[in-house]
């Protein structure tokens, strides 16, 4: 009886547990690249012949299995609607053509549109 408890402890444990491979969800952020700004996006690879796609464009990142992107704002403005808050990140097994896809959070703001104030009252209590 204890053994199969033990057994069934492990299976439990097992199933829990996230796969070897499963490598962590890319990220995006604001960097400098020379005079402009980009968003970085990066994350991990199991081989460096694995295309990195950001919303359907495909991009030349730096690195092999640890990655990154860094794609101009204005680019990054084409790619993606006013307002978005995310990106799809498409990791393309060339031999295969498996793919996995995330969503790669925004900068908070970093596509918003701006508003023209004629003028801003404050006030206090």
């Amino acid at each position: 009886m204890r053994a199969a408890s033990q057994f069934l402890i492990a299976g439990v444990l097992l199933a829990l547990s996230p796969p070897i491979s499963a490598a962590p969800a890319p990220e995006a952020r604001l960097v400098r690249c020379g005079d402009d700004d980009c968003l970085r996006v990066s994350g991990q690879r199991e081989d460096a012949r694995v295309l990195v796609i950001v919303n359907s464009h495909e991009t030349s990142p730096r690195g092999a299995r640890q990655w990154r992107v860094d794609l101009p704002l204005d680019t990054v403005r084409r790619l993606a609607p006013l307002h978005a808050r995310t990106v799809e990140v498409t990791l393309r097994d060339p031999d295969t053509g498996d793919e996995t896809s995330a969503s790669v959070r925004l900068p908070t703001g970093l596509l918003g549109g701006t508003t023209q104030l004629t003028a801003l009252e404050v006030t206090g209590s």
